[in-house]
């Protein structure tokens, strides 16, 4: 038997994901000197974050070591269990590597249990809608097999945009060169983001002004989107709650029978985006093919 499992990068709520019975695994982050676990909005202050960010304290994020996966995973293996994981692109971080050598040495103990991981190509809901799935096909008794099937097609339909309000966050992330980062800001340019077929961030258009690039991502939904009546539209911000209510009206005035979430990006992945960030996700014919590809 399998225990299947996320991670908070998927950003599931809380509540969705006890709903769904998952499992999940915390990533950190750092800020003003302390370390926090994500628990998907639980607990979470976001309004502290965010101002404390505006305030230029500088977050930071940390993979995950072996001894920490370790931890993770032995109590399934000491039941018995095996892992289907879940989890966020493993082109963002240097986390996986770490869960490898974890995953070699605990053979070694348990060589009868083995973890399965499934790389959603993909951060924030992107991820998360292909956790949410996996578990309702999990609940309805889909053996592994049948849930990797599944996904394997699944992750090229997931549609992921975004905007943010500020390059340099993303520059000191490593997500875009000083240069670019600076012209972009100087000329008000907003890229228009996706996740390439790959996992990597990558830009799908360049926009004028914060108005257009919000229409586009309007448009981004309202000309993609696909089984409306079986796959919810994820609509996400970074602290800026009346622009994503806003790009929710603009979505519903197209195409009213769309299942809207709306939702506020957590530090994790604002720790990189930077307060501002309006995304959206949605399940349409395929994912996105970017600009610089």
């Amino acid at each position: 038997m399998s225990v299947l499992i996320c991670d908070s990068n998927g950003e599931l709520w809380h509540t969705r994901v006890k709903e769904l019975g998952l499992d999940y695994i915390s990533m950190p982050y750092f800020i003003d000197g302390q370390e926090y676990d994500y628990d998907l909005g639980e607990k979470t202050d976001f309004r502290k974050f965010y101002d404390m960010v505006r305030g230029k304290k500088v977050p930071t994020t940390q993979a995950l070591n072996p001894e920490d996966y370790k931890r993770i995973l032995t109590p399934y293996f000491e039941r018995g269990e095996d892992v289907l994981y879940v989890s966020f692109s493993h082109k963002l971080s240097g986390t996986f590597q770490y869960l490898d050598l974890a995953c070699e040495e605990l053979k070694k103990t348990y060589p009868d249990r083995k973890c399965t991981v499934f790389d959603t190509n993909s951060i924030s809901l992107g991820a998360g809608i292909q956790m949410e799935e996996a578990a309702k096909l999990k609940q309805k008794g889909a053996s592994d097999e049948e849930i990797l099937a599944f996904l394997k097609d699944f992750t090229n339909r997931v549609c992921v945009y975004f905007i943010v309000d500020d390059l340099m966050h993303l520059k000191r992330g490593g997500r875009c060169s000083a240069l670019a980062a600076f012209a972009g800001s100087a000329l008000q340019l907003k890229p228009v983001l996706t996740m390439g077929a790959d996992g990597g961030l990558s830009v799908f258009e360049k926009i004028m002004g914060r108005k257009k690039a919000m229409r586009a991502l309007a448009d981004k939904i309202i000309d993609g989107l696909t089984d409306e009546e079986k796959y919810s539209v994820y609509i996400l911000d970074a602290d800026c709650p009346e622009e994503g209510d806003k790009l929710r009206d603009m979505v519903l005035e197209k195409r009213p029978n769309a299942h809207i979430v709306r939702q506020i990006v957590g530090p994790v992945i604002g720790a990189h985006c930077g307060p501002g960030t309006l995304g959206v996700i949605f399940v349409g014919e395929k994912r996105p093919i970017p600009l610089n590809k």
